[in-house]
C-alpha cells in the first residue's frame, strides 16, 4: 500500500536564516516494517498528486474529516540523525492573534487537512511545552484578522473572523496538531503555511519559518478540486517564490491522503539549542 509509504519523508533542513530525506537505510527498514517496497517511497507525494489511486480529496471543510479517528501519527520512527535546524523566513505582514485550538478553520470551506508538526531540539530529541502558532490563507487566497487590506482584500468578514490560525502546545512526543484546510493562492507566493515557535517559558519565537507543498499537488489541487477552481490557478510556483528559494524543497510538507479524502501533511521543525 503506497498510503504508508510516505511515511519516511520527514524531512530535517539545514540552519539558515527563512524552513530531508530519512535516506535509504531507514526508508528500506520502515517499507520492511509496512510491507512497502522502499522503491515506492521515493516520491510518494508526487505520485499521489496524479489522483491514480485512493479516494477523491474531499472538500467542503473539516467536517469532513469523518475517519479522524483513524490518522496515524506520521512520525512512525525515530528522527534521522544528524540533526539540521529549520530553516527561519520572514513573519510577514499578516501575522495576528492566534487561538488556542486545534480546529482552527470556523467552518469555512477547503480540502480537509490534518496539519502534524513534531518539535525537536537540536539534538532531536522532542520538546515538551512548545507553542506552535500557525496562520495560512482560507481556500480564496485571504487571510483573516486584523485591518492591513493586502492581508483581508479589505473584506468585512475576513476582517472580523480568525480562521486558520491558531496556537497548540506540544506534549511529551513533542507533536503538535492542527485540524485546517489546504490554503488558498494569492499574487506574488507560492501556496505556504507560516508558523513560529516559542519554547516553554519563552517570551519570543526560537524560530519563524513557513512551509510549502509540492509544486504536483498544488497543480492539482487548483486544476481538479471544487473549493479551489472557483478561484483560478496560482500565479506563483514554488520555483518563482523567493522565500521558497530561500529555504529549498527542505521545506515542503509530507502528505498523504486519507480513507475520508481528507489530506494528512506533517513536518518536523528542529530548533536550536
Amino acid at each position: 500500500m503506497r498510503a504508508l509509504a510516505a511515511l519516511l519523508a520527514a524531512p530535517l533542513l539545514p540552519a539558515c536564516s527563512d524552513d530531508g530525506d530519512a535516506g535509504p537505510e531507514l526508508r528500506a527498514d520502515l517499507g520492511a516494517d509496512l510491507g512497502v517496497d522502499a522503491s515506492t517511497t521515493q516520491d510518494a507525494g508526487a505520485a499521489d498528486a496524479s489522483g491514480d489511486a485512493g479516494p477523491a480529496w474531499a472538500s467542503g471543510g473539516t467536517s469532513a474529516m469523518t475517519d479522524a479517528a483513524s490518522y496515524p501519527n506520521p512520525f512512525a520512527l525515530p528522527a534521522a540523525s544528524p540533526c539540521a535546524l529549520t530553516l527561519a523566513t520572514t513573519l510577514g505582514p499578516c501575522f495576528y492573534t492566534s487561538p488556542v485550538r486545534q480546529d482552527v478553520s470556523e467552518g469555512y470551506p477547503g480540502l480537509p487537512m490534518r496539519l502534524v508538526f513534531r518539535i525537536l531540539d537540536s539534538a532531536c530529541n522532542p520538546l515538551v511545552g512548545a507553542r506552535l502558532d500557525i496562520w495560512h490563507t482560507g481556500n480564496t487566497g485571504v487571510y483573516s484578522g486584523g485591518p492591513i487590506p493586502f492581508c483581508t482584500g479589505g473584506d468585512a468578514d475576513a476582517i472580523a473572523r480568525l480562521y486558520f490560525r491558531g496556537s497548540q502546545v506540544s506534549g511529551a512526543d513533542g507533536l503538535v496538531r492542527f485540524d485546517t484546510c489546504f490554503p488558498g493562492a494569492y499574487s506574488g507566493r507560492a501556496l505556504h503555511i507560516h508558523l513560529q515557535v516559542f519554547p516553554s517559558g519563552a517570551a519570543s519565537a526560537s524560530v519563524v519559518s513557513q512551509v510549502f507543498f509540492a509544486q504536483p499537488l498544488i497543480d492539482q489541487i487548483f486544476a481538479t478540486h471544487p473549493d479551489y477552481v472557483p478561484h483560478g490557478l496560482p500565479d506563483t510556483t514554488n520555483a518563482g517564490d523567493r522565500i521558497f528559494l530561500g529555504v529549498g524543497p527542505a521545506s515542503i510538507v509530507d502528505y498523504e491522503r486519507m480513507s475520508d479524502g481528507a489530506m494528512l501533511a506533517w513536518k518536523e521543525i528542529i530548533l536550536a539549542g
